[in-house]
């Protein structure tokens, strides 16, 4: 059992059913009008401790600092505090003061425990409807002092799931390359870090250059592609253990690996003999199985949710565009047929959309039906390209580059409305991000 589905033995005294109240919010809004106020106000503690990760007080603010910009990015709420916000008593934290906060639809309590040294930290999280005077959800989490943002994310996932009717997406992860030095010979680097920009840490040293990772459905192992010395290598890296594996190696060009749902198969693509084509392997390694023959460029493959379908992009036609077939090659067939040209098609976690680059002089996030309806664009940036889902399906990460000399990298997010926009901080430029699922 992991230390997120454990909760300490006297926050069971507190797990009675709460009632439900009808606040909520619609994520299919555009309008900014559906923007909840919540109020985040530090978490007390009973008494001030001293952890390796800093006091329980301390910790308290810092918690109610993430839970509360995490609400602010996902463009859904309107959160203020915890700096400005009155301190609340441990006593307020189950029975809240309402008329206090009169101004606010939404009140976030908790507390943060510990007995102090390495021990653990307990964190507790409520969430109250103000007018209705009601409890609307909550959730404890036993952490190691290290983990404390953890908890945090996860909270803020407790009130968005609760507020949105959606999934969550906080406590996840981001992979991506950070990019260096002059823009002709940029030293790119594969990064991990929270979904949020932070806990960052690089994986690889520079040496060779990495591009497009992938994390595994499992969480386990991150797949990239590396080139060293004339040899293109697919590599998978154990984020535990720090030790990669190959999967595949060739002195022909070769990109974009994806894994499977399953975390059974891998596909990628590779060129010979002016021919592009997207080819399986094993995740164990082994022969690859081409599975497109046509004439031209082929290039990506993205799974559906259940594994049944791939989605790609190809220039059979004439000029890039996206098609989809069945997982064993069989049943080609474009889906877009829009003007410009379509590239880096990727899978919703949900199935219901497909994203995609789409290039009509600049290139632009969007999306559309898995049988090429709806297409919408969502961006509007210079070159925004290579989107990437979150795991609830309702947001996109992607990268944008600046116009100019220096043709900077940063990572992005918008939601599905494509009115909400943020950047994410890193500490160098970054490009091909790829969000993982939720952290187990």
């Amino acid at each position: 059992m992991t230390r997120f589905a454990r909760i300490a033995a006297f926050f069971a005294l507190f797990l009675a059913s709460p009632a439900l109240a009808q606040l909520s919010v619609d994520v299919t809004d555009d309008s900014g009008s559906s923007n909840l106020k919540i109020a985040v106000p530090a978490l007390p503690t009973s008494q001030p401790v001293i952890t390796p990760a800093g006091s329980t007080d301390e910790l308290g603010q810092k918690i109610a600092q993430v839970i509360a910009d995490d609400l602010r990015g996902s463009g859904l709420f309107s959160p203020s505090g915890p700096v400005g916000m009155r301190a609340i008593s441990m006593n307020e934290v189950t029975a809240p003061q309402f008329a206090g906060w009169s101004r606010f639809e939404a009140l976030v309590h908790g507390f943060v425990r510990s007995a102090g040294g390495a021990n653990d930290i307990t964190v507790g999280c409520y969430l109250y409807d103000v007018a209705l005077e009601t409890e609307l959800t909550r959730q404890g989490y036993v952490v190691a002092p290290r983990d404390w943002r953890r908890a945090a994310h996860k909270c803020a996932d407790a009130i968005y799931a609760r507020l949105s009717g959606e999934s969550p997406f906080f406590d996840s992860r981001i992979a991506y390359i950070a990019e260096s030095g002059p823009k002709g010979a940029r030293v790119k680097r594969l990064a991990i870090m929270d979904s949020d920009g932070a806990n960052h840490r690089f994986i690889t040293n520079g040496q060779s250059i990495a591009l497009t990772p992938r994390f595994s459905p499992d969480y386990g192992s991150i797949l990239y592609v590396s080139y060293i010395q004339k040899r293109v290598r697919i590599f998978v890296y154990n984020i535990g253990t720090g030790k990669q594996r190959l999967i595949t190696e060739s002195s022909n060009p070769t990109f974009a690996p994806r894994w499977s749902p399953d975390g059974r198969y891998i596909l990628f693509s590779m060129a010979i003999a002016g021919n592009t084509d997207i080819y399986r392997v094993s995740s164990n390694g082994g022969t690859p199985v081409r599975l497109t023959s046509s004439p031209g460029i082929d290039v990506g493959g993205s799974y559906s949710p259940d594994g049944s379908r791939i989605v790609f992009e190809s220039d059979r036609s004439g000029s890039q565009q996206i098609y989809v077939m069945n997982a064993d090659g069989s049943n080609q067939r474009r889906i877009s047929h829009g003007g410009g040209r379509y590239a880096t098609p990727e899978w919703s976690p949900r199935g219901d959309l497909i994203a995609f680059t789409k290039i009509v002089g600049e290139f632009k996030v969007a999306v559309m039906t898995p049988g090429g309806e709806n297409e919408r664009i969502l961006t509007n940036g210079w070159q925004d390209e290579a989107p990437t889902w979150s795991p609830n399906g309702r947001v996109l990460q992607f990268f944008r580059t600046s116009p100019g000399r220096s043709g900077a990298s940063q990572v992005w997010q918008v939601d599905l409305t494509g009115v909400n926009e943020r950047r994410i901080p890193t500490p160098l430029s970054g490009s091909d991000p790829a969000w993982g699922p939720l952290l187990p």
